[in-house]
């Protein structure tokens, strides 16, 4: 992105003046960087030209932005990353590690779409629509099901015996909390004993 020059395909051009202002030759308007941050999420290329000695600020300018991101809380590089990262300024890899976490975050790029589309595929839905959320509510759900085909849980779960669900007809709930519990575990005891017995 850095090495485009202006005026290259739809790449932007952001001029950078003295007072630290970044204007957006495109729209012709002022920008900040939190606009630029939006940029980049967008897909927009761009670069950032100083308007005076027309150097590329635009590495610069991505490294605020990072800078900005991580102060606001929005912490994605871990400390040990950043403390490595540091390590291999002006040491013998400096030259390679460019191209190398380049290439990995183009992978990993690759494969969250990937991902996104198999998401998509086997569940039906959108990416970002709450597949996750589904997700876990089918399991407790099916959790919830389970529970309810043990005696000793069934009361304790709401909607009482699951449908078609055969259950052995109990005394009524006793009057005290406790003793209801207890009654629950003498009768799940009462079963674990039959199986363990083949009975």
């Amino acid at each position: 992105m850095a090495d485009k020059k202006a005026g290259a395909g739809d790449t932007v051009v952001i001029k950078k003046y003295a007072n630290r202002r970044l204007y957006n030759t495109a729209t012709s308007a002022y920008v900040t960087l939190e606009d630029l941050a939006k940029m980049v999420r967008e897909g927009t290329e761009f670069v950032v030209f100083d308007a005076k000695t027309n150097d590329d600020l635009t590495r610069q300018i991505l490294t605020q932005i990072i800078f900005e991101e991580e102060s606001r809380g929005e912490a994605l590089l871990p400390v040990q990353f950043l403390r490595q990262l540091i390590g291999f300024y002006g040491g013998q890899m400096q030259g390679v590690l460019p191209s190398y976490l380049e290439m990995s975050l183009d992978s990993f790029s690759r494969q969250q779409e990937q991902m996104r589309g198999q998401f998509s595929k086997a569940f039906g839905a959108a990416p970002g629509a709450g597949i996750l959320d589904e997700a876990v509510k089918r399991n407790m759900a099916l959790f919830t099901d389970a529970m309810k085909m043990w005696p000793g849980f069934n009361a304790l779960t709401p909607g009482g015996p699951a449908a078609g669900v055969a259950t052995e007809p109990r005394a009524a709930p006793a009057a005290d909390p406790l003793d209801e519990m207890r009654r629950q575990m003498d009768e799940m005891r009462s079963q674990l004993d039959k199986l363990s017995k083949g009975g």
